[in-house]
């Protein structure tokens, strides 16, 4: 179940006070969401007999071992059942971590996400997939445990600054452009209203995304074939975050770069000309940060570890033409190397525009 919407939260009050009826309640959040939202708590926590708050840092280091333990251990101490409640109110990291301690606490126990930033709405909480990271990798220890309910308040997203709403936006697109070419209309023409974080803007390009990311889901819930569809731009973007160590580029902005090499590796194989510039001026518009200067073969030692390879290497999800991708592997090392190396010299503008 996915509520959406402005006041989602609000309407979704009875059903959720009724889940946590009787139980014990973990909320999972973080200290500067606490104060931004500390009014919401209190319906978090109605209808439940004890409430729990949890709290580990913002950002990509919260997803570790060592806060996925210290969790573990608190929930244990504080009386924790099998029939206790987790409820994550954050952003992807959050939820991610908070996915994982709920599947594997007491071999899993029912948990509700509530999130906070356009891309956990749009992506990282909807499809059941949680993780944590290790030092060579990102999520890459995790399980499927899907949420008994996503509430994604669109109002919770005014607070957000314009480069969090960006990143998100990236997500949205990387959707859009392959699975709902509606979707990628509603954004190309309302781009202001849903960066200056309109809520009611943001709300059907909320429920766009999402029902675009369930329709894959549900054909593939385990990520077995069609799913891998969702990775277009994330094997150049996971990549560079990691080489990166996850500081000064967000998720959406390292995806943006990533689909749009992915695009330069397309167009070697027919690539449809309309769309890969209509992507570009699209990005254009989102005034991307500028890449800091990498090195290919570090790159590609990043991509060869990431989750999603196998044993015969990478596959690359690939754009045909508006609204149709492909998975495509057996792209030789030295290709991608060649392309990358031409494509991290180019000035962002030339990018984006040539």
């Amino acid at each position: 179940m996915v509520d959406i919407g402005v006041d989602a939260l609000t309407r979704s009050a009875p059903a959720l006070g009724e889940w946590l009826a009787d139980r014990t309640v973990f909320v999972l959040t973080s200290p500067r969401l606490l104060e931004l939202h500390n009014s919401y708590f209190e319906v978090l926590g109605k209808g439940a007999v004890r409430y729990v708050r949890l709290e580990v840092p913002d950002g990509e280091e919260a997803k570790s071992l060592a806060h996925a333990g210290s969790l573990w251990e608190t929930m244990l101490a504080a009386g924790g059942k099998r029939d206790s409640r987790l409820i994550t109110f954050g952003g992807g990291t959050v939820g991610d971590l908070g996915g994982f301690v709920a599947g594997c606490f007491l071999r899993g126990i029912e948990y509700v996400q509530v999130p906070t930033t356009l891309l956990a709405q749009v992506d990282a909480a909807v499809g059941g997939k949680t993780a944590i990271d290790l030092k060579g990798g990102k999520n890459t220890v995790g399980l499927f445990h899907h949420p008994r309910r996503v509430i994604s308040d669109t109002r919770l997203l005014r607070t957000l600054p314009r480069a969090e709403l960006r990143s998100g936006l990236v997500e949205v697109v990387k959707m859009a452009a392959l699975l709902a070419p509606e979707l990628l209309e509603l954004v190309e023409s309302r781009l202001d209203d849903l960066l200056a974080g309109d809520p009611h803007a943001l709300a059907p390009v909320v429920a766009g995304a999402v029902a675009a990311k369930r329709g894959v889901v549900e054909a593939d819930p385990e990520e077995g074939d069609w799913r891998r569809i969702l990775n277009y731009g994330h094997t150049l973007g996971h990549a560079i975050e990691g080489v990166l160590s996850y500081q000064g580029l967000r998720h959406g902005e390292a995806v943006a770069y990533g689909i749009l090499f992915a695009n330069r590796l397309a167009r070697r194989r027919g690539l449809d000309s309309e769309f890969h510039e209509r992507l570009r001026r699209l990005f254009l518009r989102f005034e991307l940060p500028l890449l800091p200067r990498l090195d290919p073969n570090v790159l590609w030692d990043f991509m060869s570890r990431d989750k999603k390879a196998s044993e015969s290497g990478l596959t690359w999800v690939l754009p045909r033409a508006l609204g149709c991708g492909e998975m495509v592997a057996g792209i030789d090392r030295q290709e991608v190397l060649t392309e990358l190396a031409s494509f991290l010299h180019e000035p962002l503008a030339q990018l984006l525009s040539a």
